[in-house]
């Protein structure tokens, strides 16, 4: 009967070269797995984010650049004399690059998404618009246009900047931003919480071999740093692969709405969220949750085991 060596005769755990805490086990491959779900669910609501304050941005650009003029009608005046008017005071106005005056039928059919198709507004008092383009310098003078107008039109036809749509648009976007940062904020601390867990319960499980180590001259910074850095391996891998996972999904994402782009709905598509790209600063905050993953894990188990030390 061979004889067994000295590494043979002891446990796994107690072998030389042996790790302190188990590399590969049901209980770390399933944490990787909670990290990984939990980064990727994160990742999905920055780039989600970074989505609305990117069209966001792209929606206030362009409603920034165009003022309104709504003229209204009136009893004894030629709303077209007072149409044409407006626009020559807005042409004459520096800072106002073009203007485009709507007809009836354009004005009418302005209102069709709220009254619907196929009515008689010809009774109807619609206002006319005129449509101003704004010009990168000299700065428009809206404030002597809307005086002019003021003047010229009294009653009859005022200046809209759209400064309360944009107020409200800003709003929007920041609170849907604020969200999404609040949920990423709850999700790292789930991740804290589990990375909590799974520390005790290595712990519990190699309480023997931690006695051991204290028994011949091991401190606490040593054995905490052992459960640091393989818990920082789990986060980190649970990480890249919840980033990837969530990188992959923009691409796709990406992909079908560019395939979509070109069907009938693409304009309202496009209209509604842009070119579906999240841009460097999304695929950054992406790659960052992934290392904030990693490293709050290893923060947390360090911490964990100092205080079950303790």
């Amino acid at each position: 009967m061979p004889i067994a060596t000295d590494q043979e005769a002891l446990p796994a755990t107690l072998r030389r070269n042996a790790p302190l805490v188990p590399t590969d086990s049901a209980a770390s491959r399933a944490l990787a797995a909670v990290i990984a779900i939990l980064t990727f669910l994160a990742a999905l609501c920055a780039g989600a984010a970074e989505i609305v304050a990117s069209s966001a941005d792209q929606w206030q650009g362009s409603v920034a650049q165009e003022v309104t003029i709504q003229v209204r009608p009136s009893a004894g005046r030629d709303i077209d004399a007072d149409v044409a008017k407006a626009d020559a005071l807005a042409k004459a106005t520096p800072g106002i690059a073009t203007t485009r005056i709507f007809s009836k039928a354009e004005a009418e059919r302005l209102l069709e998404p709220w009254l619907g198709s196929g009515l008689d507004l010809s009774d109807l008092p619609v206002p006319r618009l005129v449509t101003l383009k704004l010009a990168d310098s000299p700065a428009p003078d809206l404030k002597g246009l809307r005086g002019a107008l003021g003047e010229a039109l009294p009653g009859v036809a005022s200046l809209d900047d759209h400064a309360l749509w944009l107020q409200r648009l800003s709003t929007m976007a920041n609170t849907f931003v604020g969200v999404g940062v609040g949920i990423v904020a709850l999700v790292l601390i789930a991740t804290g919480l589990a990375v909590v867990f799974a520390t005790r319960g290595a712990m519990a499980g190699n309480r023997e071999v931690v006695e051991v180590l204290h028994f011949v001259g091991a401190n606490d910074d040593f054995i905490a740093r052992a459960f640091q850095r393989r818990f920082f391996g789990l986060g980190l891998r649970g990480g890249v692969i919840g980033s990837c996972l969530a990188l992959a999904v923009f691409a796709l994402a990406g992909l079908l709405a560019r395939l979509w782009r070109s069907g009938p709905a693409g304009d309202e598509i496009e209209a509604l969220f842009g070119a579906f790209h999240i841009g460097w600063r999304g695929y950054a905050a992406v790659l960052l949750i992934g290392v904030i993953a990693s490293v709050v894990t290893g923060i947390v188990s360090r911490l964990t085991v100092r205080r079950f030390l303790r």
